[in-house]
């Protein structure tokens, strides 16, 4: 309750209260009743992982080295001071193995973890990665989830033995004392320089419900490994040099696909912190130019992927570029959902709100009304980055969900149809509950035309992290 507090109020959390690296594991159910926890061997990991720590650095006596969660976790199990944890460590810690791959909660786990990463990532324009990974079981690289493949990490250095039989095989059999002794100290090593390194902040919490596995739906693989999905990113956007008169030139770049709306907080475009987004998500990613794609789409053959449509709203004053949009809103493609960030410390921006999403509006008016909530709200402008962090994850399942439905199926030969099983939540998770957004701050008005219900409420309001 304390760090959730203090983060909440604004306050800077004391050092000796964030935890210098988090452990995350898959809990190993016991064998028969009354048998010994196997988890034991985990906790031992986690003591000499902390016992090194603390002599390798300067931390405090007292000081909270590492995080374990050693309740077994379910849906109504992750508890704020779990993701306090996740929230404030400098590192993350996931011990690798089938089981772990397999785990929703692991999977939710790195999900938050990693969301501090891109945040900081888009504002320094740097790759960061605080993952640090542990082989406790080896994983063939089949079975890697998207976002554990992406690791640029070298396990040899922590000896050949325990590249072979991971860290539960040293700490298990007979003779291997000295190779996991040598293994467990190169990943305190590895650990304390990821710390001193790569300076991530303290972040609020995020909020259970509405966080997803960064590996996707469970059992998608021979064996139960995840399965790699695909996911389309486009920009409607102008470069800098076919910009509407006056527009400032400092938010475009040489292609639609280096808008950075977020700028200066953001100095990423906004189409790669969504890349890098969507494959937390355990997705492949493509992307371009609605500029170079206009022309290509064609409602009437099934979609091959789920697609995000990352849209300026100054993209409107070309009209051109306006006229495609609108036809491309007369298409029934429901697995395309439109995201708008917004930058309310944009001056030029800010002065033109009104008109320019009136006419994104009137442009775009199937899509700034489809699905769920979350998708009306991202459509009706996103003004952070955290916040895009936030909302993406929900409109990228919504697409994937609609995709799913729509997809042509090829039965094996001798199939005798059915009917088509139903999915549930992202992807075969649950439905999730709404995001807690903010009150929008303006409305259609009634006789504005489209759905005014409240499952299709159409309201346009910048949804900000600030107030979420």
């Amino acid at each position: 309750m304390f760090l959730r507090s203090h983060l909440r109020d604004g306050g800077r959390v004391p050092a000796s209260v964030q935890p210098y690296f988090f452990l995350s594991y898959a809990h190993t159910p016991r064998f028969g009743p009354g048998g010994p926890d196997p988890d034991m061997w985990v906790e031992r990991l986690y003591r000499d992982l902390c016992n090194h720590i603390m002599a390798l650095t300067s931390l405090p006596a007292g000081a909270e080295v590492g995080f374990m969660d050693r309740e077994i976790r379910s849906g109504e199990g992750w508890s704020e001071r779990l993701g306090s944890a996740l929230a404030t460590c400098r590192v993350f810690v996931p011990l690798f193995s089938p089981r772990y791959f397999a785990s929703e909660m692991c999977g939710k786990e790195w999900f938050a973890f990693a969301q501090r990463a891109i945040q900081l990532g888009a504002a320094s324009n740097e790759k960061t990665e605080a993952i640090v990974p542990a082989l406790w079981v080896p994983v063939p690289l089949s079975q890697l989830p998207v976002p554990a493949e992406r690791l640029q990490f070298n396990h040899n250095t922590f000896g050949e033995r325990y590249v072979t039989d991971g860290l539960y095989g040293l700490i298990k059999l007979r003779g291997y004392a000295e190779q996991y002794e040598h293994a467990v100290y190169e990943l305190a090593r590895r650990i304390v320089g990821v710390a001193e390194t790569v300076r991530l902040k303290p972040v609020r919490p995020l909020d259970y419900r509405v966080v997803p596995s960064a590996f996707g739906p469970a059992g998608g693989r021979p064996g139960g490994g995840p399965t790699a999905r695909t996911l389309h990113v486009t920009v409607a956007a102008a470069s800098r040099h076919d910009l509407p008169e006056g527009r400032s030139p400092e938010y475009y770049g040489e292609s639609a696909l280096e808008w950075n709306p977020y700028h200066p907080a953001s100095q990423r475009p906004v189409a790669y912190v969504a890349e890098e987004l969507v494959k937390n998500l355990n997705y492949q990613t493509t992307m371009a130019s609605f500029d170079d794609e206009a022309g290509h789409f064609d409602s009437k053959q099934p979609p091959t992927r789920p697609e995000i449509l990352i849209v300026d709203r100054w993209a409107v004053e070309d009209e051109h570029r306006r006229q495609r949009l609108a036809s491309f809103d007369q298409e029934h493609r429901p697995w395309i959902n439109v995201v708008v960030p917004w930058n309310r410390y944009d001056h030029q921006s800010r002065a033109k709100e009104d008109e320019l999403a009136h006419r994104l509006e009137e442009t775009l008016p199937v899509k700034m009304s489809q699905g769920r909530a979350a998708c009306r709200a991202a459509a009706n402008g996103v003004a952070s980055v955290e916040t895009l962090g936030q909302i993406l994850p929900q409109v990228v399942e919504a697409a994937a969900q609609q995709f799913l439905r729509h997809a042509q199926a090829y039965p094996p030969a001798g199939h005798t149809p059915t009917e088509r099983r139903r999915l549930v939540g992202p992807m075969g998770m649950g439905d999730p509950p709404a995001a807690p957004f903010p009150p929008t701050a303006h409305r259609r008005p009634p006789d504005a035309g489209g759905p005014t219900d409240d499952s299709t409420d159409t309201d346009r309001g910048d949804t900000d992290d600030s107030q979420s």
